[in-house]
């Protein structure tokens, strides 16, 4: 289960009815048991399994160079799991960090010739390290500790408070309007930002507020503009929460 999630949070990007093909067919060459498969990949037995697969900035190649990277990090740790777990000291984004600098030195020779790291294989391996708000990862990580649907509560060695909310543009945006967040940028600090803003209302479980944010706004029922209309009539306009 937590194979096929970060497979599908890691290209969970753009539009919905464009990255679901995308991860379905990546997925469904894997078969039934995607860590299996993951455990024994062999680039030049199965690579070409994913050739002809691409979404946007990643190609064919930096497919094949993600698998082969959560291959190595199977292959050693286990479970991602304990991959990234075993980073956790309190702070989710030293998790992330570690998790993605340990990924960052496996050899992706065996795909690229050459050990490479393009900015194809480098965007599905994001760090708050960089100032990335790291949504997906985020979101992968929601799906890992969280208990309540449409959460699967895998890692309980991650306590829900510890969680940062998965940013998007949806999320900036509402949040922008409610006054969780002043800053512009769509950023790791702005992340932080509106989770401590969240942990207000919830200390202990910050984003249970997250799939009514996100959706609020994917919905179309904000448009983040008083000259829409909406606003009156908004569930959760700021005159009307306390």
């Amino acid at each position: 289960m937590e194979t096929a999630a970060f497979i599908a949070a890691s290209f969970a990007y753009g539009k919905v009815t464009l990255f679901k093909p995308v991860i379905d067919g990546i997925l469904g060459a894997m078969g039934l048991h995607p860590a299996a498969f993951l455990h024994k990949f062999d680039v030049e037995r199965d690579g070409a399994l994913f050739d002809g697969l691409s979404y946007r900035f990643n190609k064919s190649d930096d497919i094949k160079a993600f698998l082969l990277t959560l291959h190595a990090v199977l292959a050693e740790k286990g479970s991602l799991k304990s991959a990234f777990v075993g980073h956790f000291d309190g702070e989710v984004s030293n998790m992330i960090a570690g998790f993605m600098a340990y990924a960052g030195t496996v050899d992706v020779s065996a795909v690229y010739g050459k050990n490479l790291h393009p900015e194809g294989l480098r965007q599905l391996f994001t760090s708050p390290e960089k100032g990335s708000a790291c949504k997906r990862v985020n979101m992968f990580l929601r799906w890992m500790v969280r208990n309540d649907a449409p959460d699967f509560g895998l890692w309980p060695e991650v306590p829900r408070s510890a969680l940062i909310i998965p940013l998007d543009t949806h999320i900036a945006r509402i949040c922008r309007c409610l006054g969780l967040t002043k800053r512009k940028s769509n950023d790791w600090k702005t992340a932080i930002e509106i989770t401590e803003g969240l942990k207000v209302l919830d200390p202990d479980d910050p984003l249970k507020y997250d799939f009514a944010l996100c959706h609020h706004g994917i919905s179309g029922a904000c448009k983040a503009s008083p000259e829409t209309g909406l606003c009156a009539d908004c569930a959760i306009n700021p005159g009307t929460v306390t």
